[in-house]
């Protein structure tokens, strides 16, 4: 997966990153190795929240459809790899 992410110098010279794809994914670091390996923590952790987002308002929507559980599983080791 590709993200689109902005990277900048604040007024204390430390490295400001944000992912335009989500909204609120901000992140920083005193260099710029530190700033991206925040941002792609940030990044995981957002596609982990709207999953669960997801999975829990289809099970609300479509629970008198199904009678068995789902499971959805989001490997972040690999998301994070492509972040």
């Amino acid at each position: 997966m590709k993200f689109n992410i902005i990277c900048e110098t604040d007024e204390d010279g430390k490295y400001v990153v944000e992912c335009t794809d989500f909204p609120g994914c901000l992140s920083e670091g005193d260099t710029l190795d530190e700033a991206m390996d925040n941002i792609n923590e940030d990044i995981v952790g957002c596609l982990n929240s709207r999953l669960k987002c997801a999975k829990d308002n289809f099970l609300k929507k479509s629970a008198s459809n199904f009678h068995d559980k789902m499971n959805i599983l989001l490997d972040t080791a690999t998301a994070a790899e492509y972040a």
